[in-house]
């Protein structure tokens, strides 16, 4: 049976035990998918944009009335910022989110005829839009693997499993996409994120309901 890796890995090493850990994760989450309601591109950006500092149980209390309301890139473009940011208040940072919304849609309606790009080019030059906010869109809209969605939970278990030691989510991602095969990128931040909410709780990590505490070089068990 593999054990616990105690020292510092090689990087083939490192690799090796990615892959077993996103085996069974997946086994673990068959299920495993992007947890913001939507139906079409458009959607899921704005749920995106919604869900910062926010969780995603409560943007998908926000976005049917929402959606049902605003149905088209022009619709958010011509929205009037005081009533749009009543609508969103409960998501937090609603000013914010209103600009960067509204923003975004303006520039929809301009460059690209109201409809949402799939480049990670196109994509992050929309105001309010950066690549984690796009990694989303592609991975779950578009089904593009352009790269690996970086949160908090991503973050903090990428570093439990010292699958990475960098510190910002830039680097941690180019880490994450040298150790997991590209079809998989959009897949691996699903797999950790469910888990990061079922069992590697930040406050309270379940080590002994974990399903790969032994290549866990962090696991209390």
């Amino acid at each position: 049976m593999p054990t616990k890796t105690r020292r510092r890995d090689s990087r083939a090493e490192t690799r090796a035990r990615a892959r077993k850990i996103t085996a069974r994760l997946g086994k673990a989450y068959p299920d495993a998918k992007c947890a913001l309601d939507h139906t079409n591109p458009l959607e899921l950006l704005v749920a995106t944009i919604l869900s910062a500092q926010c969780t995603d149980v409560r943007v998908n209390v926000v976005t049917p009335a929402l959606f049902a309301t605003y149905r088209t890139a022009r619709d958010y473009a011509t929205a009037n910022p005081a009533t749009f940011e009543q609508e969103i208040r409960s998501t937090g940072f609603f000013r914010n989110k209103t600009k960067s919304i509204i923003g975004m849609a303006q520039a929809l309606v301009e460059r690209h005829g109201g409809r949402v790009p799939d480049t990670m080019e196109e994509l992050t030059a929309l105001p309010g839009v950066g690549r984690k906010t796009a990694n989303v869109v592609l991975g779950n809209a578009f089904e593009k693997n352009e790269g690996i969605v970086v949160d908090t939970h991503v973050q903090r278990i990428a570093g439990l499993l010292k699958l990475t030691r960098q510190k910002t989510p830039e680097k941690i991602e180019l880490d994450l996409m040298a150790l997991v095969p590209r079809p998989g990128w959009t897949l691996f931040s699903h797999l950790l994120i469910l888990h990061g909410r079922a069992v590697c709780i930040a406050r309270r990590p379940r080590c002994e309901a974990c399903v790969v505490n032994k290549w866990c070089p962090s696991s209390r068990v």
